[in-house]
Formats: C-alpha cells, sequence, structure tokens
C-alpha cells in the first residue's frame, strides 16, 4: 500500500484524513496515515494553540487546510488588514439575507450564543486572512503537508511553502482544475468527485479520477469523494492514485468533537439524503438537506450570496447550531458525502485505519486469486 508520496511524507500508509478536530488528527497520524486538520475556523491565534497541541502529541506528521478560492467576493483588495477586510464584506452584505437567516433559526428555537461567545464574521476564506494562518503553520516542522480546497493558491504562497521544506496540494473536481495545479508546480492534487462532503463539482469520483491522473502524468494523485472502506481505497490506487484523501468518515469517531445530537444525524442519515447547496458558503457543498437547506431554495427567498458573503450571513447559524445542537437538528450545518450511508456506527479513529487496511489487503487478495484462477 505505500506509495511514493508515503516515502516524501515519512508515513506508513497514503491514508489522509481530513478533519476539523486535532483528536482525531492525532490520533490517524499515530496509527500510520496523515491526519489534516481543516484550518477555516480557526483565527491565527487559535489555529497556533491547535498545532502546538498536535506537536505534543502526534509522533510524525501532520497536514494543515486552508482556504484560497480563486474566486471570491473582496479579492484584490490589497493592504487591508484581515479586520479591515471584514469591516468592507460586511457593508456588502444585505440586511435582508441577515433577517432571513435569524428569522429560520428564530422558527426553530435555535436560542442565541452568550452574550461571551460572540464571533468574527469573516473565516479564513480570503487571501487576506489566510496570510496569518500560514505564518503559524510555517512555526511547526511536523506541519509537513499543505492542501488548499479551493482552487489553486497564489504563487507567493506556493513559493512560501515550497521554501520551507513542506509539500503543498489542492483539491480539484475537474481535469482543468488539475492542469491548473500542475502548470502552478504544486506537488500534489487531490481529485474529489461530487459525492465528497463540503465542496464539491459535478463530477463523480470513478469518472474523474482516471481522467485526472491520465492528464497530469507523474504528479501524485490522491483520490477523494466517497471512500469508506478498504475496497474503495483499492480502487483508487489500482486506477493509478497515490492515496486516499478521507473526510467524512472522521465525522463519526469517537474522537470527533461533533455533538451527540448532530453525530445522530450522520448515523442515521442514507446517502440519498445529501445534497449540494450554496446556503452556506456561497459554493456549492455538499450537506446532509434540512430545513435550512430547503429554505434558501425556494423561489420566494433570498438567493444564496457568493463566497465569503454567505458565511458571513450563516456563520452565526453554525455556531448557534454547535452549540445547541438539539435545538437546532432540523438547521444544523452538517457537511458530509454520500458515503454517510456506510457510516453507521462509531468507531476509533486507529481502528477506521486499520480497517480501511485490512479491506485493502482482502481485495488485493480476491483480485490475485482471479488473475491466478
Amino acid at each position: 500500500m505505500r506509495t511514493e508520496i508515503c516515502d516524501r511524507l515519512g508515513i506508513d500508509v497514503p491514508i489522509f484524513a481530513f478533519t476539523h478536530c486535532r483528536d482525531v488528527a492525532a490520533a490517524v497520524s499515530n496509527a500510520g496515515g496523515i491526519g489534516v486538520l481543516g484550518a477555516v475556523g480557526f483565527t491565527a491565534a487559535e489555529l497556533e494553540v491547535e498545532l502546538a497541541w498536535l506537536d505534543e502529541h502526534v509522533h510524525g506528521v501532520y497536514g494543515v487546510d486552508l482556504v484560497i478560492p480563486s474566486k471570491y467576493e473582496g479579492k484584490g483588495a490589497d493592504g487591508l488588514s484581515p479586520a479591515e477586510l471584514e469591516a468592507k464584506l460586511a457593508e456588502m452584505v444585505p440586511q435582508g439575507h441577515r433577517d432571513f437567516a435569524e428569522k429560520i433559526l428564530e422558527d426553530h428555537h435555535v436560542p442565541h450564543l452568550p452574550e461571551g461567545e460572540r464571533h468574527n464574521q469573516l473565516l479564513g476564506w480570503t487571501a487576506t486572512t489566510v496570510a496569518p494562518q500560514i505564518e503559524v503553520i510555517l512555526k511547526h516542522p511536523k506541519a509537513k503537508l499543505v492542501a488548499n480546497a479551493l482552487g489553486t493558491p497564489p504563487d507567493d504562497v506556493i513559493k512560501q511553502i515550497q521554501d520551507s521544506g513542506r509539500l503543498i496540494g489542492a483539491l480539484c473536481g475537474s481535469v482543468k482544475h488539475a492542469l491548473k495545479h500542475k502548470a502552478a508546480g504544486l506537488d500534489f492534487v487531490v481529485m474529489q468527485g461530487t459525492e465528497g462532503g463540503g465542496h464539491c463539482g459535478e463530477i463523480a469520483s470513478l469518472v474523474l479520477w482516471p481522467q485526472v491522473i491520465d492528464a497530469i502524468g507523474d504528479l501524485p494523485a490522491l483520490a477523494a469523494g466517497g471512500i469508506g472502506n478498504g475496497r474503495q481505497v483499492a480502487a483508487a490506487l489500482a486506477m493509478g492514485a497515490a492515496g486516499a484523501w478521507t473526510g467524512s468518515i472522521w465525522l463519526t469517531v469517537e474522537e470527533a468533537n461533533v455533538p451527540p445530537a448532530q453525530m445522530q444525524s450522520y448515523l442515521d442519515a442514507t446517502s440519498s439524503d445529501t445534497v449540494r447547496s450554496r446556503s452556506w458558503t456561497g459554493k456549492p457543498a455538499r450537506m446532509l438537506k434540512n430545513d435550512w437547506t430547503e429554505a434558501w431554495e425556494r423561489e420566494d427567498t433570498p438567493n444564496p450570496l457568493g463566497m465569503p458573503l454567505q458565511m458571513m450571513v450563516a456563520l452565526d447559524g453554525v455556531k448557534r447550531g454547535h452549540r445547541y445542537p438539539e435545538a437546532a437538528k432540523d438547521v444544523n450545518f452538517n457537511p458530509v458525502g454520500q458515503v454517510v450511508g456506510q457510516m453507521n456506527k462509531i468507531e476509533r479513529s486507529a481502528d477506521v485505519v486499520q480497517r480501511l487496511i485490512a479491506e485493502y489487503l482482502e481485495s488485493c487478495e480476491r483480485l490475485n486469486k482471479l488473475n491466478n484462477a
């Protein structure tokens, strides 16, 4: 199961685990794969705390996932501080959108956050707000991999990461995106099919993976979108992938920082219960469909704004949903892929890694028997 990218990172198996929970990231890294911490929800100061904790608890290496979209509202606002950019973008958000979001939450009786838990409106969705996060990452030698979730990173970011001895890559949902990543000199690409959770394109994994692999040649390509067992890992590697990039399956592990009511929503869901929606982030993202996603789809309601404006509208709902998951059960932000239909029990993260390996080996043995028949 060992591929070239394992040697470059010093990991045992090419299982990449995207997660917003540091405990999950550490557990996967210590089990032989590599945990990749999603940084978008953290300020630079908060990210420093998370990475310092990972440095202490990870025996080998880990990764960090950033979000620098290729296109977003406010791009090109050079010279502004993160706070100034937030204030400028906040002025672009129509009050009607804020009122509509609040009405959804009020109609479902989701309490407001306590006074001491107020939060910024703008997450790390822009080059301006990501820059301080990169400064933090470069202080932590065990953070050996950086991935960008939306588009090709800026040239200066690529140089900064590579000059530090780290690998940098980006997700893609089409051959066109993959070729842009290769032309920019990235170290790897993550080819995510539409089945994947969070931001995704429209092309299915089994169609996308071989097309991207053929197009980019020897550049390592990690398969993502719908991977929940070792059979799917074997299929990806059989096509020429350098590893498996997984995400959704880490939402229902023991270490996940997911409230019980929200986790139960994942455990109960089928693969038919997801939808691609712009209602939370402004870009199409796969999640569980519920009253929130349905409300923004109606003809008599506001259309979702572009990124990052829509999340500036919706972020209070995210925070309140996490704080009061029981009350927000029907309007919570539940990003997850179609593989949710396989996520029917709670497992330890290390056990998931070992299960993926065992199922992969079983698949290889099955194919070897066919070849030798």
